[in-house]
């Protein structure tokens, strides 16, 4: 009996690294749900990047829907989503406020110069604290507010067309249902 324990050992390691290779496949393994989906975003009020003295709040941007895009210039993954951004965010129906991402503002700045930028504003969290509140993982990140200040949708990592037109733009669409 002794002599089979390494038989069984294996078949046991087998099974487990099995049964993890068919719950990735099973489950999308980059899927992180936030508890902040249908609950209203935090207060914060962050300086506009371009007139650090005007601050943007979010009892400023109560009464419309807009879309938060989490970025920085140092950010890799931000500079494979970005040439997306400024295709298709015009088309979205909503503003686009860029949050810049514990970057330094002189960075972003000469970054969204050299690539363009898609954003309607841009405020900046060069600390990252309100982005704890937010919940951020990382950049990039989009987050969907509706009117009434409340997330109804959250994307973890670079939009792509796909998610734009499979997850996105429906969120966008089901809000101006909803709306009066």
């Amino acid at each position: 009996m002794s002599r089979l324990l390494p038989f069984f050992a294996f078949v046991l390691l087998a099974a487990l690294l099995g049964f993890g290779i068919w719950w990735n496949s099973a489950h999308d393994p980059t899927a992180v749900p936030s508890p902040l989906i249908n609950k209203p975003a935090p207060a914060y009020a962050l300086p506009k990047l371009d007139e650090p003295a005007q601050t943007v709040s979010k009892t400023s941007m109560l009464g419309k829907a807009y879309l938060v895009n989490v970025f920085a210039s140092w950010c890799v993954a931000c500079g494979e989503e970005h040439p997306v951004l400024m295709t298709e965010s015009k088309d979205f129906g909503v503003p686009v406020i860029g949050y810049d991402y514990k970057d330094d503002p002189n960075d972003a700045k000469a970054w969204l110069t050299q690539h363009g930028n898609p954003y309607d504003m841009v405020i900046a969290d060069t600390s990252g604290h309100t982005a704890i509140d937010f919940g951020v993982y990382g950049a990039p990140e989009t987050f969907l507010i509706d009117g009434k200040g409340v997330i109804r949708y959250k994307h973890i990592g670079p939009l792509t067309p796909d998610v734009i037109a499979q997850q996105l733009k429906p969120a966008i669409e089901a809000l101006q249902k909803e709306a009066p």
